[in-house]
């Protein structure tokens, strides 16, 4: 059972569904169905990776990593990669900003810039097919050291302008703060990509303090510890820095007790601009819509708000301008019938 199993049901008429709406905190390989979890390391004659029972950030990194081992066939990028867009077109997501770590794939493809190629070649695939728009976020792991950091960004800059948008950074915060990342992340600023580190999930409003200060964030990756800080909270509202939030993933790891104690209403109701996502859906369960159904159901989010984190999903991006256009018009409609 899931966190969102328990919830009510909705007695709004609004389709969710329908809601046009970016997915910007997706990890890839997280992104996969548990079906596919089986039956990838089923052809490769191995058990599938566990996907629940870790307690902690540190069990679920492991536990992320032990998805990897299904992806070891020259295939199965693309089975996941097409997979993730068809879910996507289902949950009614318009554009995608994908959370890619191109450094598990290099040796199999000989490079980094090789495996982004490759990734980036499936995507544009994958999009025509079920026809949602991407971009892709290629990830800085904070515990691999600044080489590996800046490589990734140096990577990521070569494609900017071919389907990469931004330059993330997750993992561990604990021990791995956001100032150590100012030189990879001013590389890929340079090149014209977002700034869109993890900050302010397992340390508090520092760790977002940093992400503006050092890292020049765009937007911010979870970032939900910043009520713990008035006057942040006021300056990213003045500013429209984007938090894009994941409740679930929070409550799973801890980093609020239950979804009712989940900070993004009271984030929405100071002004702060607010996107909703899945974060990793095959270890925490919901999927995008699900996350938009538990914040109508369990957070009392009006569809006002909802439809106005759809729109910050999809207006503070990199998205082509004709998509923000389609999708603004749609989220009109979809508020006024």
């Amino acid at each position: 059972m899931t966190l969102s199993d328990t919830l009510p049901s909705s007695s709004t008429t609004r389709d969710l569904r329908a809601l046009p709406k970016g997915h910007l905190h997706l990890h890839m390989e997280a992104a996969m169905r548990p079906a596919t979890l089986v039956a990838l390391s089923e052809r490769l004659g191995i058990e599938p990776a566990p996907t629940n029972g870790f307690q902690g950030f540190t069990a679920f990194s492991a536990t992320y990593r032990g998805l990897l081992a299904a992806m070891d066939h020259d295939d199965h990028l693309g089975i996941l990669m097409d997979q993730i867009f068809e879910d996507q077109a289902e949950e009614g997501v318009a554009y995608l900003e994908l959370g890619v770590s191109p450094r598990f794939y290099a040796e199999r493809y000989g490079s980094l810039d090789a495996a982004l190629a490759e990734m980036l070649d499936l995507a544009r695939a994958a999009s025509a097919a079920h026809g949602v728009a991407f971009g892709f976020m290629p990830t800085i792991d904070r515990t691999a050291g600044l080489d590996n950091a800046i490589e990734v960004a140096r990577s990521a800059a070569r494609f900017a302008g071919e389907g990469v948008v931004s330059l993330g950074l997750a993992a561990d915060e604990r021990g791995f703060p956001c100032a150590d990342f100012g030189e990879p992340f001013a590389i890929a600023r340079a090149a014209g990509l977002q700034s869109t580190p993890h900050a302010g999930e397992l340390v508090g409003p520092q760790s977002v303090r940093e992400a503006l200060d050092v890292l020049r964030a765009d937007r911010i990756l979870h970032g939900v510890r910043s009520v713990e800080d008035p006057e942040l909270v006021a300056e990213l509202a003045e500013r429209g820095i984007p938090l894009d939030v994941c409740p679930t993933s929070n409550v799973l790891l801890e980093v609020v007790a239950e979804i009712g104690e989940h900070p993004l209403t009271r984030l929405l109701d100071a002004g702060v601009r607010c996107s909703i996502n899945a974060d990793d859906p095959i270890l925490f369960g919901p999927d995008i819509l699900s996350e938009y159904e538990l914040c109508r159901t369990s957070l009392g989010l009006s569809d006002e708000q909802l439809a106005a984190c759809a729109w910050t999903s999809i207006e503070t991006t990199l998205a082509p301008a004709d998509v923000k256009a389609t999708a603004k018009a749609r989220i009109d409609e979809w508020l006024a019938a």
